[in-house]
């Protein structure tokens, strides 16, 4: 039989809140502190698949609609834009102390498949989310059974 030990006595064992401060202390040392912003970036995107075709999502918050460019060239997706950085220039212009946010311009370039009309794509941008709606072409024919006589 096996026998458990428990120690109910909390003053005996470290707690949970000081492990999390030290470690929080460790990972906020470890990010590089930047002062002046960069020039480009690359913005993260989810597919997504339905029966319809595919849904692209870019979250671009600060991103102008006006500034946002889709382009389709032979096969791509081409989506690029740009987040302008706050005015620094100046006497009275507040100045960078630290930089985490991404600024300047970003291209992003997705493969579509054969599957996809290119002449129906359409593209939404809400709360700063580019949504990019990708229907398949139901023209195509990509799968055919042909019966034996």
């Amino acid at each position: 039989m096996a026998t458990l030990v428990y120690n109910n006595r909390p003053s005996v064992r470290p707690s949970r809140a000081a492990f999390s401060s030290v470690l929080n202390e460790l990972l906020r040392d470890q990010q590089v502190a930047a002062t002046t912003p960069g020039n480009s970036f690359v913005p993260q995107a989810d597919v997504l698949e339905s029966a319809a075709g595919f849904e692209l999502l870019l979250p671009l918050p600060g991103v102008a609609k006006d500034t946002v460019a889709i382009d389709f060239q032979e096969g791509n997706l081409v989506i690029s834009g740009e987040r302008k950085a706050p005015a620094t220039e100046g006497e009275e212009a507040p100045k960078f102390r630290r930089v985490e946010t991404a600024y300047g311009t970003f291209t992003r370039t997705f493969r579509l498949p054969d599957t996809v009309d290119a002449t129906a794509i359409g593209a939404e941008m809400t709360d700063g989310v580019l949504r990019v709606t990708l229907p398949f072409d139901t023209k195509k024919v990509t799968k055919h059974h042909i019966e034996v006589r």
